[in-house]
């Protein structure tokens, strides 16, 4: 089942400010937290154990899960081995993200672990791995996978690559995780360093709850999270709202409508495209039968674009009613009423 999560990072915040925000997106069925433990500072271990539990704790009281980030150099800090985990189990953690440096045999074996921790693998980079991995039998109730983030500017992993790693990692019966950035300018992350904090570099610098429609869409993708924190309340909702296993396009007028125009863009039935889909447009064809009746008037009949979204008007006869939008420019002959489009960078999801 797909789950949104967000962040946190207790050596850059405050807690009670943490804990509203786990209360806040707790509301809004967020379902797991991603924590960093690579920038933990120098103070002493009991107290940066309590700094994490008190966030952690306060994320299963909302009903969330909470992944710890670490490394080699986080085990040898903390007096961790790969066959006592108990740090992480006393500071409540529900498993472990594994950074680079870890052998594959050793991974493994920590899937067996008794405290019943989780162990997330990297699922941007090598695929060998992952691979090697799965070769020494982990637990596999254990094992999940999840994608890095890139605070720098175009460093982000390509489309192509993403769906090469998923396609790879989902072969092997994995869950995947990947990164999502909110666009508000007080958002950040573990480093010193605010550019955003996604996955996909096609994502920086665009809404977050289109990053959230778009990796459900591709169908890869079990878990989003947020990144960067704090993300806005309404950013928490957008992303809330968006459905899974629903196509959903977010779009710009560019006509007022009439109320008959209105309700079939907000068709309370939902659109279902046809099966038998034509390569220039996606098809909702229930309208049609539901408003044949209605009155549709020309307007706005303007050459269609890809992405454009119209509504067939009273002149094309009994396809009048019928919601449309285009995969291909086409022109347009006085029978379809442009409403509007699909913002440039939601086209991919015509994919």
């Amino acid at each position: 089942m797909a789950r949104l999560g967000l962040s946190v990072y207790p050596e850059h915040s405050e807690l009670e400010k943490d804990l509203g925000y786990l209360r806040l997106a707790g509301k809004y069925g967020f379902r797991r937290v991603f924590t960093c433990l690579l920038s933990m500072g120098d103070e002493p271990k009991e107290e940066m154990m309590e700094k994490f539990r008190a966030r952690i704790d306060g994320a299963h009281e909302n009903g969330m899960e909470v992944i710890l980030d670490v490394s080699p150099s986080v085990f040898k800090k903390l007096g961790v081995s790969y066959d006592d985990l108990s740090v992480f189990a006393r500071m409540h953690a529900d498993g472990i993200r594994l950074d680079e440096g870890f052998d594959a045999m050793g991974a493994s074996r920590l899937s067996h672990n008794p405290w019943g921790l989780k162990v997330e693998l990297n699922a941007s980079t090598d695929m060998g791995y992952i691979e090697d991995v799965v070769s020494h039998f982990p637990n596999r109730g254990k094992l999940i996978t999840c994608h890095n983030f890139y605070p720098q500017k175009y460093t982000g992993v390509s489309l192509a690559h993403f769906n090469r790693c998923n396609a790879f990692i989902k072969g092997r019966g994995l869950p995947v995780a990947a990164f999502v950035s909110s666009q508000n300018p007080a958002a950040a992350g573990p480093w010193p360093l605010s550019e955003g904090l996604c996955t996909l570099e096609m994502h920086r610098g665009v809404p977050v709850d289109f990053q959230v429609r778009h990796l459900f869409a591709t169908g890869t993708v079990d878990d989003v999270l947020i990144a960067n924190a704090y993300a806005s309340p309404e950013e928490l909702a957008a992303c809330a709202a968006a459905k899974p296993s629903v196509l959903t396009f977010g779009i710009c007028l560019e006509k007022g409508l009439s109320p008959v125009e209105d309700a079939i863009l907000h068709f309370d039935q939902g659109h279902v495209v046809r099966g038998d889909m034509s390569g220039y447009m996606l098809r909702s064809t229930m309208t049609r039968v539901v408003y044949a009746d209605a009155d549709i008037p020309a307007a706005n009949t303007r050459d269609l674009k890809r992405g454009d979204v119209a509504i067939v008007n009273n002149e094309y006869g009994r396809y009048k009613g019928e919601l449309q939008v285009a995969l291909q420019d086409m022109p347009n002959d006085g029978r379809k009423n442009v409403i509007g489009h699909l913002p440039v960078y939601e086209q991919i999801l015509l994919d």
